[in-house]
């Protein structure tokens, strides 16, 4: 989870893609789960545009919501990972 103290603690999902090397046995973090599912919905919205809006801060609001929904369906289904 990434925070700050001003800020409410976000379940990010961990790292997307996380990877080891056998010289550095550290995973690279890289992009959080929540970063590439809200891209997947952007880019789902950039395919069939929403008709409901053309603000580009509701659009990324909405796409972080959905991003946040599908992080909670993975804790609730047994079957999401």
């Amino acid at each position: 989870m990434r925070w700050t103290v001003s800020e409410k603690r976000i379940d990010d999902g961990g790292p997307a893609f996380p990877e080891s090397h056998p010289e550095h046995p550290a995973p690279s973090s890289g992009m959080t789960l929540r970063d590439y599912f809200a891209g997947q919905a952007l880019a789902g919205f950039g395919a069939n545009p929403p008709s409901w809006t053309t603000d580009h801060a509701i659009l990324a609001d909405a796409c972080y919501k959905a991003a946040d929904a599908m992080l909670a369906a993975r804790k609730e289904s047994p079957n999401a990972r």
